[in-house]
């Protein structure tokens, strides 16, 4: 009997790390489409999908919104955002504060931004056309 017991308990200890290793492994990207506009109050949205290592997936809807000393007309055709701090599709759900500072005519230029979400964060770039100025405070939320 005490040697069932032993082999149970090496089983069972064998299962507990390939599970949590496995929670920890989950990597998400969201492909994203996002146009707006500003004038001190900035407003923009989209719509994108996440897919995870894990399997899932996920069509979201994209807000953003602001404000702040900014005027401008933006839009972003081909968006990837890469989460972190992810252990499920769900998790890229919410609202992430942001910050920023921009100036330029954009003829397929390019961006980048890190967002946060308590412990998830979400780096943005994409490509995309327009022109702005302006410091803006806001938040960008991400819907299904």
């Amino acid at each position: 009997m005490i040697k069932w017991g032993g082999l149970l308990a090496v089983a069972v200890a064998g299962l507990l790390p390939a599970t949590a290793v496995h929670a920890a492994d989950v990597s998400c990207k969201m492909t994203f489409q996002l146009s707006g506009w500003s004038v001190f109050y900035k407003t923009a949205s989209g719509s994108g999908t996440v897919r995870c290592s894990n399997g899932q997936s996920l069509q979201v809807k994209l807000r953003a919104k602001g404000g702040g000393l900014t005027f401008g007309k933006t839009k972003i055709s081909d968006g990837i955002g890469k989460f972190s701090g992810i252990s499920n599709v769900h998790d890229v759900l919410g609202h992430y504060a942001n910050a920023e500072a921009h100036a330029g005519v954009e003829d397929r230029a390019a961006t980048a931004q890190v967002l946060t979400k308590g412990n998830v964060s979400l780096a943005l770039s994409g490509k995309g056309e327009g022109w702005n100025l302006g410091v803006a405070f806001g938040a960008f939320i991400i819907e299904q």
